[in-house]
């Protein structure tokens, strides 16, 4: 199963150094047949899409609370690192994963560490996001609880792509920064 593990650029280098990574409290997002349900329409890919999106959100999340994902991931999230959005797009055995709806519909929990055998991909903000990453990073709780301007400046983050890296690449894309 595909899932998408929301991570900072610290957590990544933690996956690249000692070859896995364990999920914040196991949460990962997933093409699950609660987010197949919230959608009308929609391609696989367009859904995985959205599950991905999801996870793109969580990382902010990582990146305004740092000290519950050092102390809970072991990885440790530096803050001289670059403030960026980090999604690993992993495949998992579908028994390794538990659905969560009681979270949100693309909500799943995976059992163990993520390898980077287990990678498929990693998207990351490229350095032109910065500046709005830590704005939306800084708005997200606000944004959650109905304030529209919070939510206007999250979606300036959310205004950019992620970039696409094959996991062969992701040890000199860490090295570049």
């Amino acid at each position: 199963m595909r899932v998408y593990v929301p991570a900072t650029i610290g957590m990544l280098r933690h996956l690249v150094s000692e070859g896995q990574l364990t999920p914040i409290r196991g949460t990962a997002f997933s093409l699950t047949p609660a987010l197949r349900e919230a959608y009308v329409s929609g391609s696989t890919e367009e859904l995985e899409y959205a599950a991905l999106l999801d996870a793109a959100r969580a990382s902010l999340r990582l990146l305004a609370s740092h000290e519950d994902a050092e102390q809970d991931s072991g990885a440790g999230i530096d803050e001289k690192e670059p403030p960026r959005r980090v999604v690993i797009a992993a495949d998992v055995e579908d028994s390794e994963v538990t659905e969560r709806p009681d979270l949100d519909s693309a909500v799943v929990r995976v059992a163990g560490p993520v390898t980077m055998d287990d990678v498929a991909a990693v998207h990351v903000d490229a350095v032109e996001a910065e500046q709005a990453v830590v704005a939306a990073a800084d708005a997200i709780d606000r944004a959650d609880l109905g304030d529209l301007d919070a939510d206007f400046v999250l979606g300036e983050a959310e205004d950019h792509e992620l970039a696409w890296y094959a996991p062969q690449e992701v040890p000199f894309f860490l090295d570049l920064l």
